[in-house]
């Protein structure tokens, strides 16, 4: 059965997968997909925003919102640099005039994987950049084993919104993020008990600087290592990050929420529920 679609613009605080990569989840087929977010929306995430990788992948993207209603987002991600071509960056350009999604991303470095070329990766990521302020758009940020080489060219591109995905850096980096305005994404890596230094930052950042995250279906979490993640446990996140901060899942669902809002609205919030 298909699930009911999201909200463009949810009238109240709820959860908010702020990276899934629902074209991704499960084989492909729509009716897994159905199955995924309206296990999502029964556990009360009320948006997904899901990134495109590269822009073979616009058009599915585009399907999504229009069977869902999801947010989305259109980038060149760093590890697929191969399928990068010359024009892909025009073709970026112009799905982001043409279909106002609320970000643009997933881009950024990946120092980690082996064959990378890194200069690619950078002029890549500058240009897309420059799209980013040009349309006055967020950015979604790969950040793997480049969190401070990331930093450095969206300071000198200007960039002050965005969301840090999959933050797994130091408190010294996690300040200088904040200090340029970005959100911190966090997720399944905190259910991890090694994980020691990623929870101690989800205990102690000031809230108004979080965002949660599945990553879906890649960052796995611990009690479920074996199956592909799923929007779906966002709701345990939330649970777990109001355990790490002592603090009630309700208050952490509204402060989160506008967290949200205020970056893909620059700056809105919903009425009687700011931070």
């Amino acid at each position: 059965m298909k699930p009911s679609r999201f909200a463009q613009r949810p009238s109240a605080p709820v959860l908010i997968d702020t990276h899934c990569h629902l074209d991704a989840v499960g084989t492909g087929l729509d009716a897994e997909r159905d199955e995924a977010v309206a296990e999502a929306q029964a556990q009360g995430i009320g948006q997904i925003l899901v990134p495109a990788v590269q822009a073979a992948d616009f058009d599915a993207v585009l399907a999504l919102r229009a069977r869902y209603g999801c947010w989305i987002a259109f980038g060149l991600h760093p590890l697929y640099l191969d399928r990068h071509l010359d024009d892909h960056l025009a073709v970026l350009d112009a799905a982001l005039t043409r279909h106002a999604p609320q970000a643009l991303g997933e881009i950024g470095l990946d120092f980690y994987l082996p064959g990378l070329d890194p200069v690619r990766q950078q002029a890549l990521l500058i240009e897309q950049l420059k799209l980013a302020r040009k349309h006055e758009l967020p950015v979604l940020l790969h950040l793997r084993r480049a969190q401070d080489k990331v930093l450095r060219f969206v300071r000198e591109q200007g960039i002050e919104r965005g969301i840090a995905h999959a933050f797994n850096g130091s408190e010294q980096q996690a300040q200088a993020w904040l200090r340029q305005g970005f959100l911190l994404g966090f997720g399944g890596a905190m259910s991890y008990d090694g994980s020691l230094r990623i929870r101690r930052l989800a205990a102690t950042l000031p809230l108004s600087a979080i965002v949660l995250e599945t990553d879906a279906p890649d960052i796995r979490p611990a009690w479920a290592q074996d199956v592909p993640n799923r929007p779906s446990r966002l709701a345990r996140y939330a649970q777990l990050l109001a355990d790490l901060r002592g603090d009630d899942v309700g208050h952490i669902t509204e402060v989160l929420f506008n967290n949200i809002i205020n970056l893909v609205e620059n700056g809105d919030t919903i009425e009687g529920f700011a931070i």
